[in-house]
C-alpha cells in the first residue's frame, strides 16, 4: 500500500472514532462509517405503560372484579348465617338439656263417659291429645274437637291407632258421664270423655295449667257461664308433655308436629310408642 493510501485509510478510521473531520475531503467516508454503524445497532422495542398493564392484569376487567367482590360478599353472608343458625341450634339443645320441657301434667283421677276410672296411668303406652272444654260450649269447643279428631284420623292413616284423643269436661255439674257419652259420639269414634267431681276437675286443671271459671258448688239447674283455656295438649307415651296447640294451629300443624316427635321417639327407642 502506498504512503498516500495508508494516510487516507488511517484518517478515515480516525474520523469514525473521533467524529467528523473538518476537511471537506473526508466528509464522505465519515457518512459511510456512520451509516455502517447504524446498520449494526440493535433496534429496541418500546412498550407503552397501558400495554404493560393490560399484559399484567390479563382478563381481570372491572366487570370481572365486580363479580368477584359480589361472590365474596355472598359467601361471607352465607357462612355467617349458617354459623348463626348452628349457634342457635346448640343454644336450644343446651336449654332443653338444662331446663327441660315445661312441667305440665301429673296425677289425676277422673271417670270416663262409660263410667270407668281413668288416671294418668292410662296415658302410658300411647300418644295423647287432651282437650279441656264443656258440652254446652256453642262453637269453640266443637271446632277444636273437630280439628283434633281430623288430626287423629290423618295420623291413623300412617301409624294406626297410636294416638289417643281425650276430652276433659270443666263443667262437672252439667257434664255427667251420659251427657259426655252423647257428646263425644259426634266426633272421633275413639274419643274418650272424662269428668269427675268439682275438686277432681280442679285438680287436673291445676296439673295441666288450664284456666276455667266454673264456680264451685253449682248445680245443673244454676245459671252460670263457663270460660276456659283453648288448648289441647300433646303428651308422649310416658305421659310427659310435648307441646300445646291453640286456636291458630291447623290440622296440618298438629299432624306435622306429631310426626316429627314420633320420628324422634322412634330413633331413640326403636318403636313408635
Amino acid at each position: 500500500m502506498s504512503a498516500l493510501a495508508s494516510l487516507a485509510f488511517s484518517r478515515r478510521a480516525a474520523s469514525c472514532i473521533a467524529g467528523p473531520s473538518r476537511s471537506p475531503l473526508l466528509r464522505t467516508p465519515v457518512k459511510r462509517c456512520q451509516i455502517a454503524r447504524r446498520q449494526y445497532s440493535q433496534p429496541t422495542q418500546q412498550t407503552s405503560s397501558g400495554a404493560r398493564d393490560r399484559s399484567a392484569v390479563g382478563v381481570f376487567t372491572p366487570k370481572a372484579a365486580a363479580v368477584f367482590v359480589a361472590t365474596g360478599v355472598a359467601l361471607f353472608l352465607y357462612f355467617k348465617h349458617e354459623k348463626e343458625q348452628l349457634l342457635i341450634q346448640r343454644q336450644q339443645e343446651r336449654e332443653n338439656k338444662e331446663i327441660g320441657r315445661p312441667h305440665v301434667g301429673g296425677p289425676f283421677v277422673l271417670t270416663t263417659h262409660e263410667n270407668k276410672p281413668f288416671t294418668e296411668q292410662d296415658l302410658l303406652g300411647k300418644w295423647s291429645l287432651i282437650y279441656f272444654g264443656f258440652t254446652n260450649c256453642p262453637d269453640i269447643c266443637p271446632e277444636e274437637l273437630d280439628k283434633m279428631s281430623a288430626a287423629v284420623s290423618e295420623l291413623e292413616k300412617e301409624y294406626g291407632a297410636i294416638m289417643q284423643p281425650i276430652f276433659v269436661s270443666v263443667d262437672p255439674a252439667r257434664d255427667t258421664p251420659s251427657q259426655i257419652a252423647r257428646y263425644v259420639d259426634e266426633f272421633h269414634p275413639r274419643l274418650v270423655g272424662l269428668t269427675g267431681t268439682y275438686d277432681e276437675v280442679k285438680a287436673i286443671c291445676r296439673t295441666y295449667r288450664v284456666y276455667f271459671s266454673t264456680p264451685p258448688g253449682t248445680t245443673a239447674e244454676d245459671d252460670y257461664l263457663v270460660d276456659h283455656s283453648i288448648f289441647f295438649y300433646f303428651m308422649d307415651p310416658q305421659g310427659e308433655f310435648v307441646d300445646a296447640f291453640g286456636k291458630a294451629s291447623t290440622v296440618t300443624d298438629v299432624v306435622e308436629r306429631v310426626k316429627k316427635e314420633v320420628g324422634v321417639w322412634e330413633e331413640k327407642t326403636g318403636k313408635r310408642v
